[in-house]
């Protein structure tokens, strides 16, 4: 079974987010094996930049050096729906494990963005964290309707 690792910062609080969140997984879990990895968020009190340090290292430390790590970052390239499935497909094809970083509230740091393989924008905008994690397991499960060639796709 293919398999994706996602690690963010923070455990989905608000009931609609973690509802949705719970709905793709379970769709996904049926040909995709996905491990969601949470690390803490940092101290609220620090600085803005510390605190993309701290939860920087904290989701490189969890990130497996094995996979492929793909960093979500308003200055990442912004694909298509199918250009993302094709991605996928290529990374599944060659058997390695996509693992899609997501920052916290403030988002990234370079440390993390340098590391990654690539850095993908789910759109121009800033997006809340918690829904920029439910928009990504959307468009993996879309990414797989579009390589199995189902309808969800349209």
């Amino acid at each position: 079974m293919k398999q994706i690792r996602l690690v963010a910062v923070g455990r989905l609080k608000t009931p609609h987010w973690r509802a949705a969140a719970e709905h793709y997984h379970t769709r996904l879990s049926h040909t995709v094996r996905v491990e969601e990895i949470i690390v803490k968020d940092a101290d609220a009190s620090l600085p803005v930049a510390r605190r993309m340090e701290e939860e920087t290292a904290r989701l490189l430390a969890k990130a497996p050096s094995a996979d492929t790590l793909i960093c979500l970052d308003e200055r990442g390239a912004c694909l298509t729906s199918e250009q993302f499935a094709a991605l996928l497909h290529g990374l599944f094809d060659t058997g390695k494990t996509p693992c899609f970083i997501i920052g916290g509230a403030y988002g990234l740091t370079d440390q993390a963005r340098a590391r990654a393989a690539r850095c993908l924008a789910l759109g121009p905008m800033t997006l809340p964290h918690e829904l920029a994690r439910v928009m990504l397991l959307e468009q993996l499960y879309r990414a797989e309707s579009i390589m199995a060639g189902t309808g969800y796709h349209h």
